[in-house]
């Protein structure tokens, strides 16, 4: 049973009649542009065929109820009476507050939740449920659907009432992907350029089996020290500076903040010039620019744990890799690789034993295809 079919069937369970509504909003894989979109820059994107689903009927005495079939519990808040406290709900009750804060008018509601993005891994679960609850409070009370906008209301909720100082990508593609295509998203204008996956190729993420807690990580402290960078350079972000410009000044720079400012400088030009190499359909030359960037996050970003960088390299030694990297914001969880057409359950097959001999970790492999954005289904 699908997902989709699984939600649908526990609200029938749970509150005997059918929903009104079922929406999903997708995962996300990064093929490039890492730790560049709170640096205003350009990342490269595609919703996945993974998603956050829920199945819902509004309510009207300002309550929302939500069985998560993840978790096996229901949980419950007053949209007036919203306090901060721990666990899924509060991805739910932290796009109630931001809506609340923007003055969209709301409605409780009944709801199951279920998903397939795996939590922790680095394709933006979390995302991915902010961005269905908004799409869900948008079905039932009626007011038009706007994803970019959508994403910042949700991105403020992750940075306000979760506490994770994240970029716009993650909810920005979880709200305009495009199935069949990746999305370069400038995230200064927000402004969403679709590019053609190769046709010779499909995206297949190499999950390590490692976990990162971001709120508690050195993201933030990373996040920090690109501010700092762009300060120095006196431009509102690193986006500004151009590699000639940081060539000329960088032994002035400490040499944490020096690797740092590299890495997000190089990461965007390498971004930029993917749209071009994958508009030509060159797999290859794609696969040599994710490998740089992997390089950098490891070494200049530091950001790649051994994990992540066991499974790159078995990815990178079978014959039909183009290229490999981890994706996300690093520390644990997944990599991402761009495989020949045809290849891929070999490829699997064989990095994950691969791995598995090298780490001791048994890892998961996800083909995935490029999915569309944030959407009411069909019941």
């Amino acid at each position: 049973m699908s997902i989709k079919h699984k939600v649908i069937a526990q609200f029938e369970h749970h509150f005997g009649e059918a929903p009104a509504f079922v929406v999903r909003a997708p995962g996300r894989v990064n093929l490039i542009g890492e730790h560049t979109d709170y640096n205003d820059g350009f990342v490269l994107p595609m919703a996945i065929d993974r998603a956050v689903w829920l199945a819902l009927r509004p309510r009207y005495d300002r309550q929302t109820s939500i069985y998560s079939i993840d978790y096996e519990e229901t949980d419950s808040f007053q949209l007036d009476y919203l306090e901060k406290g721990s666990g899924w709900l509060e991805y739910v009750k932290g796009v109630t507050w931001s809506l609340t804060e923007e003055g969209y008018p709301l409605l409780g509601f009944d709801a199951t939740m279920g998903g397939d993005v795996p939590i922790g891994a680095g394709l933006s679960s979390s995302a991915a449920l902010e961005m269905a609850v908004a799409r869900a409070y948008s079905a039932i009370c009626g007011w038009a659907w706007d994803p970019a906008r959508m994403a910042t209301v949700c991105q403020r909720a992750e940075q306000q009432w979760v506490g994770m100082n994240s970029g716009i990508m993650d909810q920005l593609i979880s709200g305009v992907g495009k199935a069949g295509m990746a999305v370069l998203l400038d995230c200064r204008t927000l402004f969403p350029a679709p590019v053609p996956l190769p046709p010779d190729a499909v995206v297949v993420v190499l999950d390590t089996g490692t976990r990162r807690g971001l709120v508690d990580s050195a993201y933030n402290q990373r996040r920090a020290e690109c501010e700092a960078a762009a300060e120095f350079f006196g431009v509102p972000a690193l986006r500004d500076v151009t590699m000639a410009m940081f060539e000329a000044r960088q032994d002035e720079l400490d040499p944490v903040t020096r690797r740092r400012a590299r890495h997000v400088i190089s990461e965007n030009d390498r971004t930029v010039r993917a749209t071009q190499v994958m508009r030509s359909g060159d797999s290859a030359g794609l696969g040599n620019l994710m490998n740089a960037s992997h390089e950098s996050l490891r070494y200049d970003f530091e950001v790649a744990n051994d994990a992540l960088n066991q499974i790159v390299d078995c990815a990178r030694v079978h014959e039909a890799c183009f290229g490999a990297r981890m994706t996300g914001a690093g520390f644990g969880g997944c990599a991402v690789a761009l495989v020949r057409f045809g290849a891929e359950a070999d490829f699997a097959e064989q990095v994950a034993a691969a791995y598995e001999q090298a780490s001791g970790l048994e890892p998961s492999v996800y083909v995935c295809r490029a999915a569309d954005g944030a959407s009411v289904d069909p019941k």
